[in-house]
């Protein structure tokens, strides 16, 4: 069995004291590969040679770099289906879902080359300032942050990666990426497609490890300059208390409403959420998790979208016919079945779904879930919605607003003017009209508010994040 080391200026190290670590499949339990779990030691001479690198892709030119990530494109999309199959396998994902992420790597490679190759500064209007005239010159200029550490959850294993990787290698950065440990397989892959293309040395690295340990020694690191986190609020909040004087991205997490109003078509929405509510067995963030809807089509709502999700097909992510696979552990399937169960002894009514088999749980529909209570509250990461009825739509945007999280919102409403109440009033970074969260176009902000995190992701925002802009002023020894 391939057991692949760390990556440290771009060699594949194993060394000899070192813990295996072995990646199973949650559909069948099989070994899937092993990788080796990096110690102290090896995240010394990792950042050692991100410094280094860092130094040097900084002297690259844009359209060298530019050449490099191109090739690692071009490589990513050759190889398309075979990073389906690891996600598929490593995650439990349905292999149908895993082929339409696998199949985005090339593209966000390709729109994080363009965008950090294309990244335009201002002049400054220094003349409109009292006290000067023409004889100053101001404009702003780019450079890299330097040493950036990308810690990568399991739920979209190559989707997050390239979120992360893409950006910061397009604007000049050296990296360090830490994927999760149960899902490090696809990592690995999309790293030798950078390797393969002629990245130079010490521009990319990968290290293996339990966040608690590996994540902390890397983030307090006085030698990284930017932390880039997808997880969980309470891992986020601890990043913030004690990463120090640096720079910081943070996608945490959610627990994304979508209003269904008395205006909705409601066969869009049944199918929307059928869709949203349910992909990669709920595993995302921006699912569409607490559902709002007007009291008086609640029953023809739930007539829509109930034989809909019924009609979903779980079991073996290999087989074509898959839509929903497993969830990444069988401790995470009983979680979320401990909490419909809960939910349901407090009062509200399965409708459908909620039996487990091992890490398989069928999607749920839950209705009468007060708006305060922690299913609906929480982030579930699960195969499950909960339905609460709204009086109207202004007890809808209550609702809506009742978390701490603001990721993702949906709404679904033909009338107008609940659509720009919805724009202004939803306190959420991303708000969908006659669409669910669920939704994510590679080249657009993407981030969000209140607990939900902080700084943005999405091609062009994460090259933005990922830059240092100087202001810099020319001065004529001639004084006007």
């Amino acid at each position: 069995m391939a057991t692949p080391g760390l990556l440290i200026n771009n060699a594949w190290k194993h060394p000899a004291s070192s813990t295996i670590h072995t990646v199973a499949s949650p559909f069948s339990g099989a070994a899937l590969g092993e990788v080796v779990i990096a110690s102290e030691s090896d995240v010394d001479s990792a950042l050692e040679a991100a410094v280094a690198g860092a130094k040097l892709w900084r002297q690259t030119p844009a359209h060298q770099r530019a050449i490099i990530l191109l090739e690692a494109a071009r490589i990513a999309d050759t190889r398309s289906e075979e990073l389906a199959r690891i996600i598929s396998n490593e995650m439990g994902k349905s292999i149908r879902e895993a082929r339409g992420e696998a199949s985005r790597a090339g593209e966000i490679i390709r729109l994080s080359a363009f965008e950090g190759a294309h990244r335009y500064g201002d002049s400054l209007p220094l003349d409109a300032n009292a006290g000067t005239g023409f004889d100053k010159i101001g404009f702003t200029l780019a450079q890299p942050v330097g040493v950036v550490v990308a810690i990568t959850p399991f739920n979209y294993p190559s989707l997050l990666v390239l979120h992360k990787v893409g950006p910061a290698l397009a604007a000049g950065n050296a990296v360090i990426l830490k994927p999760a440990l149960t899902a490090p397989l696809t990592a690995i892959a999309l790293t030798q497609c950078f390797l393969d293309a002629g990245l130079p040395p010490g521009v990319l690295g990968l290290l293996n490890g339990p966040g608690a340990r590996l994540g902390e020694k890397l983030i307090t690191d006085q030698r990284v300059n930017k932390v880039s986190f997808t997880g969980s609020t309470a891992v986020g909040d601890r990043i913030t208390r004690i990463a120090g004087i640096k720079k910081l991205s943070l996608e945490l997490g959610a627990s994304s409403p979508v209003i269904v109003t008395k205006s909705a078509d409601i066969e869009q929405a049944a199918h929307s959420i059928t869709l949203g509510g349910y992909v990669n067995a709920g595993q995302v963030c921006i699912a569409a998790q607490r559902i709002i809807v007007d009291q008086a089509i609640e029953a023809d709502f739930l007539a829509a979208l109930t034989p809909r999700v019924q009609a979903i097909t779980v079991g073996d992510p290999a087989l074509d016919d898959t839509m929903v696979g497993t969830l990444i552990s069988e401790a995470e399937a009983i979680r979320v079945e401990h909490a419909i169960q809960k939910v349901v002894a407090d009062g509200a009514a399965l409708i459908t779904g909620g039996q487990r088999e091992g890490t398989i749980l069928t999607p749920a529909i839950v209705r009468n879930v007060p708006g305060d209570h922690p299913f609906a509250q929480e982030e579930l990461f699960g195969p499950a919605v909960s339905v609460t009825t709204a009086e109207n739509f202004e007890d809808a945007l209550r609702l809506a607003n009742s978390t701490e999280y603001g990721l993702g919102a949906g709404v679904f409403t033909h009338d107008q003017d609940e659509s720009i109440r919805a724009v202004r009033d939803i306190d959420s970074g991303i708000v969908h009209i006659n669409w669910t969260p669920l939704w994510r176009a590679d080249l657009m902000p993407y981030g969000g508010m209140k607990s939900s995190g902080i700084g943005k992701e999405g091609v062009r925002a994460a090259v933005n994040e990922m830059t240092d802009w100087k202001t810099v002023i020319l001065h004529s020894r001639v004084q006007s």
